[in-house]
């Protein structure tokens, strides 16, 4: 895949070897640059390492009570002038069905870090050209939603003061947020915005979409992030504009990922040569 041709004098033609994959030779950089077939060692102690670092930064920024309620304030009213303003409609709505919020209830705390971790395994198996640079997405996405969390910090809608919201959780005694019940002491609050349930989730609907070779799938793949946006705003966790926020995360990391690969992880070779 890439391989380019020319034609040689006597006619025969001739195969270029595609520039991002091939072994440049020389460089530390572009060494780093050249997409090679990951480990799996190193790839576990990476996720494993990266997750405990963004949980513990993301927990260790300041729960700036006051100011994170002013900001959701703000953001509601913002809502209400662009008349999108409808979570408190679509959360009430949803938790007068007990079997559907709990399920949602369930799916915000679990799908969110298990179809992460499942795409990640599905790239290291049948795409390791792809994986480096689709995980580089990932990560840069998540780097840049921390420096979200410090710089504005924004009450969920059910922390908002006098806003009808319901903590799903709370009401039917489920575990579906670190946020809520007795797991509250255990997660910043405070930091919604941007969702990465979204900057995740389509990060792993387009992946899946871009590249899995059943239709149906690739269908499942659209649908994951639009349910969990969903579920979001069902169970009160989320604004509308957090998934927005989401969103510019993960062009960030796409931006990071086309500039650092010169193209986007998608385009690069599906299979490369093992490492030496």
């Amino acid at each position: 895949m890439g391989d380019l041709t020319v034609t040689t004098l006597d006619g025969r033609k001739a195969a270029v070897p595609d520039p991002v994959a091939a072994d440049p030779g020389r460089g530390f950089l572009p060494r780093l640059r050249t997409p090679r077939r990951p480990r799996f060692w190193f790839e576990i102690l990476l996720i494993a390492v990266s997750y405990w670092t963004y949980s513990l930064v993301r927990n260790a920024v300041p729960e700036q009570k006051a100011e994170a309620l002013r900001n959701a304030d703000w953001i509601w009213q913002a809502e209400h002038a662009l008349g999108i303003a409808v979570e408190e409609s679509v959360n009430r709505a949803v938790n007068s069905v007990t079997w559907l919020i709990i399920g949602m209830n369930y799916y915000y705390a679990t799908l969110h870090f298990v179809v992460t971790l499942g795409v990640l395994v599905w790239l290291y198996r049948r795409h390791p050209g792809r994986y480096a640079a689709t995980r580089l997405v990932l990560f840069a996405t998540t780097a840049v939603a921390l420096v979200g969390y410090y710089l504005y910090p924004l009450a969920p809608p059910r922390l908002m003061n006098g806003g009808g919201f319901i903590d799903t959780v709370m009401v039917h005694q489920t575990w579906g947020s670190m946020a809520s019940g007795d797991l509250k002491h255990m997660s910043n609050q405070y930091a919604a915005m941007p969702s990465m349930h979204i900057g995740w989730s389509v990060w792993c609907g387009l992946t899946v979409f871009a590249l899995a070779a059943i239709p149906w799938v690739r269908v499942l793949g659209l649908l994951y992030p639009a349910l969990t946006l969903v579920v979001i705003v069902a169970t009160a966790n989320h604004f509308w504009l957090d998934a927005v926020g989401g969103m510019l995360c993960l062009g960030f990391g796409f931006a990071v990922a086309g500039v650092w690969y010169g193209r986007l992880p998608y385009a690069l070779p599906q299979v490369v040569p093992a490492r030496l």
